[in-house]
């Protein structure tokens, strides 16, 4: 485990239980750090915040400068500053390339890239020398996924934003990073993250033989965050080796899905 004693984390996305922005605050909790919660809804934070003896910032929307001016301000004001961002925000749009409409590019350039940089900026001006900021991006930035255009640009462009802060900051001593997982059973993947048909039809693309887990991602984000990391303006893929093949085909999935039908499998 990392030793992050001391050390004061935000970790921003984290209003949704069960949520991979969760299982980061819960590891960088265990770690030592204290914590700042933000998200829009109130209550899982309350919760979440409680739980690790933290603090929740609620009604924190990505895509606003002045909550995210809040956010950093409360940082500064109760904690001195920020060691530790976090950026585990997404919208997992699936929609086929020509279906996607305007209003939806938009809006998830408004949170994925537009909001990421927001937050990247207001994180920068309380972060103090030394410190680490982390972006939870994808490994569709980089490899295919059928209908996730939008959802992938909009990843890729905020991984290049994090190699132009490693580049700009790194004389303090900033590192910037993101962490690229593959499908992950989260509350994002809904229906499809709970059936085995799919999950085994992405596993098969792995060669560690599995699909990833919160769990995965937040270990990364731990030694991310950590004094004993050298290491910024990388892409760190935390997905089993998923990178060196692929996703599967749209095709492929639907007919994994109809076999196990076929065969009496639960779906």
């Amino acid at each position: 485990m990392a030793d992050l004693t001391g050390k004061v984390a935000v970790v921003v996305g984290a209003a949704g239980r069960g949520n991979m922005a969760q299982a980061i605050a819960r590891r960088l909790a265990a770690d030592g750090a204290r914590l700042v919660v933000a998200g829009r809804d109130p209550e899982p934070l309350a919760e979440l915040a409680a739980e690790l003896g933290g603090l929740a910032v609620d009604d924190c929307d990505l895509t606003s400068e002045a909550d995210l001016a809040r956010l950093a301000s409360t940082a500064r004001e109760r904690f001195g500053g920020v060691d530790i961002a976090v950026n585990a925000t997404g919208w997992g749009l699936l929609r086929p390339f020509l279906d996607t409409s305007k209003e939806e590019i938009e809006r998830i350039t408004a949170l994925q890239f537009v909001g990421a940089f927001l937050f990247y900026q207001a994180m920068l001006r309380v972060m103090r020398d030394g410190g680490s900021l982390i972006q939870i991006s994808s490994a569709t930035a980089t490899i295919m996924l059928e209908d996730h255009a939008a959802y992938m640009g909009t990843k890729a462009g905020a991984d290049h934003v994090i190699r132009c802060i490693a580049n700009e900051f790194g004389h303090r001593g900033i590192r910037a990073n993101s962490v690229a997982p593959g499908f992950t059973v989260t509350p994002m993947t809904g229906k499809a993250g709970r059936n085995p048909a799919v999950i085994a039809a992405f596993a098969r693309e792995y060669p560690l033989g599995r699909v990833g887990t919160s769990e995965d991602v937040a270990e990364a984000v731990s030694w991310l965050a950590s004094d004993a990391c050298f290491l910024t303006g990388q892409t760190l893929q935390v997905s089993g080796g998923l990178t060196l093949r692929r996703n599967p085909r749209n095709a492929e999935i639907v007919a994994a899905v109809q076999a196990a039908k076929a065969a009496g499998a639960p779906s």
